[in-house]
């Protein structure tokens, strides 16, 4: 059994981010696409289009000092959403996590239209994110 078209997808846009591949995520993500980050620290809220989106991309990878990671363990698809359980870590300073996440995606004619991070310690993520 083949995988849902979502899926590999989403799994390209995990390796497009490892690259720093902006012009491959511009391809999977919808142009107004809005992006939902939990927590209390300087990244959590809620951010609408692409530029928005590489822009916190960017202070993430500041503020970890380009340690933040993420990798894939499983990715399930429909037609309408993607759950990808991965695992992230990352460090700043002397602080550091290496935690389980959900992420969630809801698709839009073939792109991310909108995404959740659903963490496993959110006060671990909080401490390294400031």
């Amino acid at each position: 059994m083949s995988e849902h078209p979502h899926a590999t997808l989403v799994r390209e846009a995990y390796d497009a981010f490892a690259k720093g591949d902006l012009a491959a995520l511009d391809e999977v993500f919808a142009e107004d696409v809005r992006w939902h980050l939990p927590g209390r620290n300087q990244l959590s809220g809620s951010y609408v289009g692409r530029a928005a989106v590489y822009e916190m991309f960017g202070r993430l990878m500041a503020v970890t000092e380009g340690s933040f990671r993420i990798e894939v363990r499983t990715v399930l698809a429909d037609d309408e959403h993607v759950l990808a359980l991965v695992d992230v870590s990352a460090r700043s300073g002397e602080r550091s996590f290496a935690i389980t996440d959900v992420h969630v995606c809801r698709m839009e004619r073939g792109r991310i239209a909108e995404f959740w991070d659903t963490t496993g310690d959110q006060y671990a993520a909080d401490a390294v994110f400031g």
